[in-house]
This record gives structure tokens, sequence and C-alpha cells, in this order.
């Protein structure tokens, strides 16, 4: 009986912590995804206009904020 007095509590600090691990996954993920779209983003910005139209888009658009890189907007 002792043992399982002993192991519930474990349990619930187990689940926090795996709830603050996920949190900070989710915060690095986020990060990793803002650093792709700027490099990205700058990518663009470097091409010159022949090149832009070449690839569908206008100066314009390559110095946008918007997510020019998704199909489905």
């Amino acid at each position: 009986m002792t043992t399982t007095a002993i192991q519930a509590p474990f349990r619930r600090t187990e689940r926090k912590s795996y709830q603050v691990l996920r949190w900070l996954l989710a915060i690095a993920m986020r990060i990793a995804a803002r650093l792709k779209a700027r490099s990205n983003r700058n990518a663009l910005l470097e091409l010159s206009d022949d090149q832009l139209k070449d690839i569908g888009l206008s100066r314009g658009q390559a110095y946008s904020h918007e997510h020019i890189y998704t199909r489905y907007r």
C-alpha cells in the first residue's frame, strides 16, 4: 500500500514535467518556424525583379508580411 501512495504523487509530478516539456517544445517549434520564414523572406528579397517574375511573385509580394509561401491563401 505504501508504494501506491508514493507512486501517485510521483505520477502527477511526472505529468506536470511532461506538460512543461511539451510547452517548451511548442515554443521552440514556433521560433524555428519564424526563423525559417525570415530566411525565406530574405532569400526572396535578394532576387532580382526578373527572377521574382519567373516564380510568379512581384517585388511588393516579396516585401509583404503575409504568408506568400502557402498555396491555400
